[in-house]
């Protein structure tokens, strides 16, 4: 079947259920600010304690951060101001400025899989030619940047703490966007100013940083593992097709139940970018009534591991390839 086709009969998963929304939204939130509370509390006994609660306490912080992508898409609610405004809520619970976000992403989602439209909402990739032409320092800065500690030790930080807190590249877009980011910083700077007053530095180290930072790395994994894999698709333009690049490039994370609640459902991503507009917890009907969508692009947990070594997209087996595999390519 085309993935045009698809993008047909996936219509009639698209209606949210209200209260369906707001349930899964309580039982996100409502968990993650007990739990927050709990950690605060503990640390007058047991700052280790805290610490564990406040690690646990990251699943439900990558939850609420995979609603407000929901609601970023316009599938969480009906009513897309409503839509927006719990976004930017959550926006500033996950250090994340909601409108500069949603721009960036759906741009994300128009170009994925075009190699002549990188660099935005995407993480850097190079076929095996362009590596080649590079010089010796910038194959070593591409090797740096690909680097696993460096992906999801370095970039989970700098993107949550550091570039949120301004719409670089923006600044043609209009004010809105400055004004996302500002008003979501002042609200953070706000908010984490009376949690220190209250609580002290011990708060924020031990509860509010390692929530935030375990959820950011966790997030950079899942984005990078749903299309870098070593059967993804890359096009030029002439050749790309927006249906295909959603179908074929992006994968199907098959994750043990407990994972895919924590996720909501965002392993089910070639899925999501062939009709972004499905609820989360309507994506497991898909994969259920389909089959054929079941299979396709299909990525264990344990296989999803293999795809730390994969680098470089090579055009003439076209497969993400190790650097190990693409100097055999070359000899």
């Amino acid at each position: 079947m085309q993935p045009q086709e698809w993008t047909r009969i996936l219509v009639k998963y698209r209606e949210p259920i209200l209260t369906r929304s707001i349930f899964e939204l309580t039982v996100t939130l409502v968990p993650f600010v007990a739990i927050w509370a709990l950690a605060w509390w503990a640390l007058s006994f047991s700052p280790w304690l805290a610490l564990t609660l406040a690690m646990a306490n990251a699943a439900f912080l990558l939850r609420l951060f995979m609603i407000q992508h929901d609601c970023g898409h316009g599938a969480f609610f009906k009513n897309r101001r409503l839509s927006d405004w719990v976004g930017r809520f959550l926006g500033v619970l996950t250090l994340t400025p909601y409108d500069v976000w949603r721009k960036n992403h759906s741009i994300h989602h128009a170009t994925t899989g075009n190699l002549d439209q990188r660099g935005t909402g995407d993480l850097p990739t190079l076929t095996v030619r362009e590596y080649r032409e590079k010089t010796w320092a910038g194959r070593a800065l591409y090797r740096l940047i690909r680097n696993p500690f460096f992906l999801f030790g370095i970039v989970p930080f700098y993107l949550f703490f550091l570039q949120n807190r301004l719409p670089v590249g923006q600044m043609r877009s209009g004010r809105r966007y400055w004004l996302s980011a500002l008003a979501t910083n002042a609200v953070i700077g706000a908010a984490l100013g009376v949690i220190g007053w209250l609580g002290g530095l011990d708060v924020l180290l031990f509860v509010f940083l390692p929530t935030t930072l375990l959820a950011a790395i966790a997030g950079v994994w899942f984005f990078y593992v749903q299309h870098q894999f070593e059967d993804t698709v890359w096009d030029h333009d002439d050749q790309w097709n927006v249906q295909e690049a959603a179908l074929n490039g992006s994968s199907y994370y098959d994750l043990p139940g407990i994972l895919r609640w924590i996720t909501a459902n965002i392993g089910v991503h070639h899925v999501h970018h062939l009709a972004s507009r499905i609820p989360f917890y309507r994506l497991s009907e898909v994969v259920r009534d389909h089959d054929l969508l079941a299979q396709s692009q299909r990525l264990t947990l344990w296989e999803s591991f293999r795809c730390v070594r994969l680098h470089l997209w090579d055009e003439n087996s076209r497969k993400l390839l190790s650097f190990a595999d693409a100097r055999s390519v070359a000899a």
